[in-house]
């Protein structure tokens, strides 16, 4: 089956109400390929890596979470974006990028799905969200049953997410309110305290987060930027894909950071 590329983009706006949010970036179609399309490829970032994994997977159109655009970039279309877009553009396939949405969706999102991976689940209502635009989530395991103290926390998110994770303590107690937001969410941490949480999850530190840690007893995990963002873009490519009747292939490019 197959679909054009004006219905693909009001699916995925329809879903991602990109309107909703004040983003640095364009969120939807960024470049403009085929009319038809049939197969999706999602994955986190639009690098030249997944763009050639996509092309040799006969995609006609790829979901991302991060897209070609970032803040303060320099526009002119030379070096790493003149590759991207030859690529792009010289097979025809079109990209769809979406920043804020991806991570805030209650379902599919970033945020929702780690959650989901990592066994917790937001607290129902207004009071499962706290932050900037209401980004970031807060609750606890969907068992109830807590855990034993940060280091058990990070034992259990570094088995989940398969890498290292750098952690703060802050104090030792049990763990049984936990904040969370994918990427690079390290400046909602201040919020995630005020918010009542006991740790906090997210994809990177900063300086300033292991003094807050410590002097304020609220655990810091960073357990990377990449790592915490690969379960959003295809959950949502898969489930508009099957709206559509179209087919999905979630290509994931490795990143340490």
């Amino acid at each position: 089956m197959s679909t054009t590329r004006h219905e693909l983009l009001h699916a995925f706006d329809l879903l991602l109400a990109p309107a909703r949010f004040k983003d640095y970036g364009p969120n939807g179609l960024q470049v403009e390929g085929r009319t038809t399309v049939r197969k999706i490829v999602s994955g986190v970032t639009a690098s030249r890596a997944l763009i050639e994994a996509a092309i040799h997977a006969e995609a006609d159109a790829i979901f991302v979470h991060h897209g070609l655009f970032w803040r303060g970039q320099d526009g002119r279309v030379t070096g790493w974006m003149r590759q991207r877009l030859c690529l792009l553009l010289g097979d025809d396939v079109n990209l769809f990028a979406y920043h804020l949405p991806l991570d805030a969706h209650p379902e599919l999102g970033n945020n929702a799905q780690l959650g989901l991976q990592l066994g917790l689940a937001a607290h129902l209502g207004p009071a499962g969200r706290f932050g900037e635009q209401d980004l970031g989530f807060i609750g606890g395991r969907i068992d109830g049953s807590g855990f034993a103290d940060a280091a058990a926390l990070a034992t259990h998110v570094q088995q989940v997410l398969g890498r290292h994770v750098t952690l703060v303590p802050g104090t030792r107690r049990p763990i049984q309110t936990v904040a969370w937001c994918t990427g690079g969410a390290q400046g909602y941490f201040e919020a995630a305290i005020a918010a009542g949480a006991d740790a906090f999850i997210t994809g990177e530190i900063s300086e300033p987060q292991a003094h807050y840690a410590r002097e304020l007893g609220v655990a810091f995990l960073a357990c990377g930027h990449h790592a915490t963002e690969r379960y959003g873009a295809p959950a949502v490519a898969a489930h508009v894909a099957a709206q559509l009747g179209l087919a999905h292939e979630f290509i994931d490019i490795d990143n340490p950071a």
